[in-house]
């Protein structure tokens, strides 16, 4: 049997939603995988994969997958990856989420290890360290994650008609790790008070389409004041992006893609301003589009018979229906 899985990409934090927002973005890795002999697994990369260098075994996409495995107790198996991918590198738009839920996609409809959706974004999750982006790469459209005693409540939350959400997409990556790394360990209380408040404002911002709300929900304390030095051009591409009739705009994840929300009227206006921002500094970069609800993961299961009859499921309905 061939599993294939599409497993879209994702902006998170939107501002105030750090660790814990984060939107579907139409953009797609595309994986395959065939179990083999032995417990080796073997990965063919294409597209925006082939910047990725390191060992097969190490590749998120294995580290998914095994970890899919380990966690319904199967034993190691060997399995043949192929995998291309339209998702930017390391450029704050999911494309370590998307390889991880991938490979645990991948694993669980090869091996029949029937997982919940929820399992799988929890798996995820401890391999990304945080499940902002494997949520909605999962669910798709936007998603609130939170942690709590008893495990990860996920649930989707609601994005106006109105608003679009555009993200310019420079050509060079962020390092993730060293941007985590210059955040503080700790803040005044009088800074987490204003965090708790716009991280609400977030939510209701998104319901609702205020820009208000959602002008101080992307003015963000927790973690962009001490990021936003790291991506040349940002200041300016924000500025240019409110100025052309954005509500706001921020990193997106911990960048280098910036993230702008905008009445869906003024979206053309803010993208074309935000492009031209970054060409004033040389930079070259692509506008990304978000003008409807990006759905999550699919799973396709094709089983090779006499008849080669064809079997398809959605991801959705074959861990609900199936896994449940």
């Amino acid at each position: 049997m061939t599993v294939r899985v599409r497993v879209p990409a994702s902006s998170s934090n939107l501002g105030a939603g750090f660790d814990c927002v984060g939107v579907a973005v139409d953009r797609w890795l595309v994986a395959a995988v065939t179990p083999v002999a032995g417990n080796t697994i073997s990965i063919r990369r294409g597209g925006r994969l082939t910047t990725v260098s390191v060992a097969d075994e190490e590749d998120l996409l294995a580290r998914g997958f095994r970890a899919a495995g380990a966690a319904a107790g199967a034993p190691a198996t060997g399995a043949a990856i192929d995998a291309t991918s339209d998702i930017p590198v390391g450029c704050g738009l999911g494309s370590s989420a998307a390889a991880i839920v991938a490979g645990a996609l991948l694993a669980d409809a090869a091996l029949e290890l029937r997982l919940t959706r929820q399992q799988i974004v929890e798996i995820a999750a401890r391999v990304e360290g945080h499940p902002d982006n494997v949520a909605p790469a999962v669910y798709g459209g936007a998603v609130l994650s939170v942690r709590t005693s008893a495990g990860l409540i996920t649930t989707s939350l609601t994005v106006a008609d109105s608003l679009e959400l555009l993200l310019a997409v420079p050509p060079f990556p962020s390092d993730t790790k060293a941007a985590r790394a210059v955040l503080p360990k700790t803040l005044p209380h009088g800074d987490a008070v204003v965090a708790a408040s716009r991280a609400a404002a977030l939510v209701q911002g998104l319901s609702s389409g205020d820009g208000a709300l959602l002008g101080a929900a992307l003015d963000d304390v927790l973690h962009v004041p001490f990021r936003r030095g790291r991506i040349p051009g940002y200041d300016a591409v924000v500025k240019a992006a409110r100025h052309a009739g954005a509500f706001g705009a921020t990193l997106s994840g911990a960048g280098s893609a910036i993230l702008a929300i905008a009445p869906r009227e003024r979206s053309a206006a803010v993208g074309a301003a935000m492009i031209a921002a970054w060409r004033d500094s040389g930079i070259e970069a692509e506008v990304i589009n978000c003008q409807s609800t990006v759905p999550g993961a699919t799973v396709t299961a094709s089983v090779a018979t006499h008849d080669a009859r064809r079997t398809t499921h959605d991801a959705r309905s074959t861990v609900i229906k199936e896994l449940t």
